[in-house]
């Protein structure tokens, strides 16, 4: 039975709390706190099963708050729930340089999963984490996402709603907290609850309207939510901004332009006003512990089952390859588990899931979504999620892969389909951003692997890096340039694979280039003009000091070839390597304009990066 009395007046404590913070920043958002404070209390006094002093527990009920600029109210939430690192005095120093309480949530906070605040983003990630809840830990931790009105607008909450639905997530409760009011001007919906209700149902979801600030219509929809046991629920709780229990906020309830700003001189006077409507202003309810008897997940070490496996003269497109290797690191770790964007059969993860078909995930032509779904997936070490579709696709998902690192996320994404190589296809196939994309991550690892050989150990490298880890994979069937099955790799470690002590120019390649690099070699070889050839195969980190130390033995003069556009790729990173360096000269060869359909070697050639025009440039250097 909840004690609807302590509920409220822990609505108010939360309240106050968010307003002295954001004045004691003297910024913030109090108003977005205010009209969720009660469905906060009701959350975490009396709805979700989680410990205080473990809140990654692996039983622990999972909360994301994808509002993420109303940040003190979860601060307040766990200061009252009795988290000992969240003190009073912490929520004073909110957004104060070099103190853990952000201006948004991130997961330098051990009670934060994923960052906020780019909006539209928590439902798919909170849909990762049930799905990985219902399916793989097969456990009864649910998980709820709290969202604001004017994300909804997002298209990604609607692509993260329409694979819960899919799924039967039964265990995901989404909140929409409809406040009315947008950050400049009022939401399109406004407070048409019965609009957003019909959309949660259209999607396959139980909807529930409630009043947002009526503590037993909420109880009763979370109580209505946990009873449904085929679909997820969305509650839309009809709110007001700025809301401060009895008319305490008249003048800023429900007014425009106070998104975004502290109380100022009002805000003593309101808290004064909901103090003198709060019964106990000491009022706690210890949270409900979870029940579970799932076991923490440590760090492991994931190798592939057996080593690569081709023969001498075997041609084999990475992209396949990928597929080998996926299934062979699942074949060693349940852990593993991969997902697709309808793309499978071209990415060859359908490998994967041939042989696991439990383990993988069809996200559809979702991007945004499967990208959030895999975060969601990876959190507090439950699973290794492989994510793949076409190259060119991740760029839909990159603000998911930007807060991605932000969240400190660990996914491994594989973009197949790189670059004009993929021939008649044409260019809205063809990705030639993606190493630009994936540099620009500050904490991702970039991996271009070159044949099957290299690709497979890319692939145990990735699952056993933390954080994010790009693959960049190809269509075209590659020659084998690793010979040795057990050639070791590392990251940010290159290779040398082509070399003579009378070497005239550096060539430096990945994938589809390499293989050009290495037929313009052999071509020159013949004509008495020796160069060195140097498979990058790690993009980021690179191996500067390789690369150095090539460039002098091959005369000074770089040749970087690349199968993308000249902005962001692996010329720009040989650039930054070689910035430094005195008296070294650098040629990039890449794409320098938009592309067209084509067969693959005609296109090679018509864009400079085909052997015969890498011949060209280097005997034009030595004239």
């Amino acid at each position: 039975m909840a004690d609807i009395q302590a509920l409220k007046d822990i609505a108010n404590r939360l309240r106050i709390y968010s307003i002295e913070a954001t004045s004691a920043a003297n910024s913030g958002h109090p108003t977005s706190c205010m009209s969720a404070a009660d469905m906060m209390a009701v959350l975490f006094h009396h709805e979700m099963r989680y410990s205080v002093d473990a809140p990654r527990g692996a039983n622990n009920d999972r909360f994301i708050l994808s509002k993420g600029h109303a940040a003190p109210i979860l601060y307040a939430a766990w200061h009252v729930a009795g988290h000992p690192n969240v003190t009073y005095d912490d929520l004073m120093q909110l957004r104060k340089m070099g103190h853990k309480l952000e201006g948004h949530p991130t997961p330098r906070l051990d009670f934060v999963d994923v960052a906020t605040g780019s909006l539209g983003q928590g439902l798919s990630v909170a849909a990762g984490m049930a799905y990985t809840g219902k399916y793989f830990d097969k456990s009864d931790y649910r998980v709820y996402c709290m969202m604001g009105d004017g994300e909804s607008a997002e298209g990604s909450v609607w692509e993260a709603c329409s694979f819960a639905g899919h799924y039967k997530l039964n265990n995901l409760v989404g909140i929409i907290d409809v406040n009315r009011l947008g950050q400049s001007e009022p939401a399109a919906l406004q407070h048409d609850t019965e609009a957003y209700k019909k959309r949660f149902e259209a999607f396959g979801w139980n909807a529930i309207v409630v009043d947002g600030h009526n503590i037993e219509e909420i109880v009763a929809a979370f109580a209505s939510a946990r009873a449904c046991t085929d679909k997820p629920t969305g509650i839309v709780a009809k709110t007001y901004k700025g809301y401060g229990h009895d008319g305490a906020a008249e003048g800023i309830s429900d007014q425009l332009n106070w998104h975004g700003k502290p109380l100022g001189a009002r805000g003593e006077e309101i808290i004064t006003k909901i103090k003198a409507s709060t019964k106990n202003m000491e009022a706690f309810i210890q949270p409900p512990k979870p029940a579970g008897t799932l076991s923490e997940n440590e760090p492991i070490e994931i190798k592939l089952s057996s080593p690569p496996a081709y023969g001498a003269d075997e041609k084999v497109a990475t992209r396949v390859a990928y597929g080998t290797a996926l299934k062979k690191l699942g074949q060693n770790s349940e852990r593993i588990v991969a997902m697709d964007g309808d793309t499978k059969n071209s990415t060859f993860a359908i490998t994967f899931q041939k042989e696991f078909p439990e383990r993988f995930i069809e996200c559809f032509i979702a991007e945004q979504n499967l990208v959030g779904v895999a975060i969601g997936c990876g959190c507090r070490k439950r699973t290794v999620p492989f994510v793949s579709t076409f190259a060119a696709f991740f760029s839909r998902a990159y603000d998911q892969i930007r807060m991605g690192a932000i969240s400190q996320a660990n996914i491994k994404l594989c973009g197949s389909h790189a670059g004009i190589s993929i021939g008649e296809d044409g260019p809205s196939q063809m990705a030639l951003e993606d190493l630009a994309i994936f540099r620009s991550i500050p904490t991702a690892t970039v991996f271009y692997p070159s044949d099957p050989v290299s690709m497979e150990r890319a692939m145990e490298l990735a699952a056993n890096t933390e954080g994010i880890v790009f693959i960049r994979s190809s269509r075209p069937a590659l020659p084998l340039i690793y010979k040795d099955m057990n050639e070791k790799f590392a990251v940010g470690k290159g290779k040398v694979v082509r070399s003579t002590d009378s070497d005239k120019a550096l060539l430096i390649g990945a994938g589809v280039t390499l293989a050009e690099a290495i037929k313009a070699h052999d071509t020159l070889a013949a004509e008495g003009i020796n160069v060195r050839v140097v498979d990058v195969f790690c993009v980021k980190p690179i191996d500067q000091q390789l690369i150095i130390e090539s460039a002098r033995a091959a005369n000074n003069k770089v040749f970087t070839v690349e199968d993308h556009y000249r902005e962001g790729g692996i010329g720009g990173a040989v650039a930054e390597a070689l910035s430094e360096e005195s008296g070294i000269t650098l040629k990039i060869l890449s794409v320098t304009r938009m592309p067209s359909s084509g067969p693959c070697a005609v296109l090679l050639e018509e864009h400079g990066i085909s052997a015969g025009k890498i011949v060209a440039a280097i005997k034009a250097s030595l004239a």
